[in-house]
């Protein structure tokens, strides 16, 4: 519990009560005081007192009420006098500073709970436990977008994300390194793939607009439970991964539009390398210039179709079928063969994916 937070209520409770008003802990100390000249103080016996009888009690001419846990109070408000009047601010305060203690835990036990979930620092036994307890709704369907700010360090990120999305009973950010943070939001069981795209690409640009920054966001898949939100925050950092080797331009990647770029990121290198040597037993794929790759993209790009690629990249039919049959004697793969054409793309991705060297999560 922060002190700064409780000084700020006695300060303003200042104004209202005209007797010194304080709080202790349970060494005694008093951490935070209307009389600022007396925070550090300790009085042991009015602790020892105070906090072996939850009621209200009177010591050396102060009136003490603790708050806190129900069952062990961590502290004591305490206002000057044992009259009748400094039993009714007591007992108004420490209902205040209770309310106020228990909306802080919750908050901050909640963001701490949920990145200590989503980071598997949390046995899963201890999950259902602390989630019954921090009253979350296990049924609820939620997902993790984990958004990455490369050339942003500081807390103005955080701040931006916090202002999009208010609601800190349903929706969670988190703090996980120097340029990334996880959104957990909470949506309907039923949510479409397009309205995760277009909440990221509200993030994205709101963050452009005030910072003047590119930040990229990897959406996992939506899931139900509190346990399942890991499976959902690994897959967000495996988007982020996956999408700076293969759609380097994409500043949104969703998980699930990752197709068999997926499955090649999961691969060993060794098997890859394998796979590329195998595929380019004639020659090897550095043997194809600049010129003839992009002519390969853009004929992947257009279906295999030789008269739209021919036009799409204003050559002449025969031009482009020329190429072809170049790259069918350099590589042995006929790309206007279907089978072969998957076998090249494939070949294209791996090798992309060894150039990358990406983190594995």
């Amino acid at each position: 519990m922060s002190n700064r937070l409780f000084q700020g209520v006695i300060h303003q409770m200042k104004s209202a009560i005209d007797r010194t008003i304080g709080i202790i802990d349970e060494s005694g100390t008093i951490i935070s005081c209307s009389e600022l000249g007396r925070i550090g103080e300790v009085n042991s016996i009015a602790a020892a007192t105070t906090f072996m009888d939850s009621d209200v009690c009177v010591v050396n001419g102060c009136t003490y009420k603790t708050f806190g846990n129900q069952v062990h109070p961590e502290y004591a408000v305490f206002v000057d006098g044992d009259d009748e009047l400094a039993e009714k601010y007591v007992n108004i305060s420490a209902v205040a500073l209770s309310n106020l203690k228990q909306y802080f835990d919750e908050k901050y036990d909640r963001n701490n709970f949920i990145k200590n979930v989503i980071l598997d620092n949390i046995l899963p036994g201890d999950i259902y436990l602390k989630a019954r307890e921090l009253r979350f709704n296990n049924d609820a369907s939620r997902v993790v977008l984990l958004i990455r700010i490369p050339e942003q360090s500081d807390a103005s990120a955080y701040d931006v994300i916090q202002n999009l999305f208010p609601d800190k009973s349903k929706d969670f950010i988190v703090n996980v390194s120097e340029t990334d943070i996880a959104l957990i939001k909470e949506v309907k069981s039923n949510v479409e793939s397009k309205d995760l795209e277009k909440l990221s690409r509200s993030i994205v640009d709101s963050l452009s607009t005030e910072l003047y920054v590119h930040a990229q966001v990897g959406i996992g898949t939506s899931v139900v439970g509190i346990k399942e939100l890991a499976r959902s925050f690994k897959e967000a950092q495996v988007s982020l991964e996956v999408g700076k080797v293969f759609d380097t331009e994409k500043a949104i990647v969703r998980y699930d539009s990752l197709g068999i770029a997926r499955l090649i990121y999961q691969l060993p290198t060794t098997l890859c390398e394998m796979f590329l040597h195998e595929v380019f037993k004639r020659g090897s794929i550095e043997s194809l210039d600049q010129e003839t790759l992009f002519t390969i993209q853009k004929f992947f790009e257009n279906n295999l179709n030789v008269s739209e690629t021919s036009r799409k990249l204003f050559v002449h039919r025969n031009t482009l079928v020329y190429r072809l049959e170049k790259i069918k004697k350099l590589t042995g793969l006929d790309l206007r063969e279907f089978d072969d054409a998957i076998v090249f793309k494939v070949a294209l991705m791996v090798k992309k994916y060894l150039d990358a060297n990406p983190i594995k999560y």
